[in-house]
């Protein structure tokens, strides 16, 4: 049997004003299935476009599963490995 939860949190990249729902490289494999697993779905998303903005070919999560859109400014973290000689001892 499948597992249901009664609250879902996820966190999407872009949304339309229906719900509909893309998300971004690897979190497309977990998070559509989390979004319906809830009986409440609560997403966090970066952006929320007009709807039939998104192209229906790229949608992960049709909005029929999300109740609640939050949209949030994400903090772009890079992280850089800077390599550098080393000086003689």
């Amino acid at each position: 049997t499948g597992l249901v939860a009664d609250l879902s949190i996820v966190k999407a990249w872009k949304a339309d004003e229906r719900g509909n729902l893309v998300f971004r490289k690897t979190a497309r494999n977990f998070n559509p299935m989390m979004a319906t697993a809830g009986k409440v779905t609560v997403v966090e998303v970066e952006q929320i476009v007009p709807t039939g903005s998104l192209d229906p070919d790229h949608i992960h999560t049709p909005g029929i599963y999300v109740d609640r859109l939050i949209q949030t400014v994400s903090e772009k973290r890079i992280e850089q490995r800077t390599v550098r000689q080393r000086s003689a001892a």
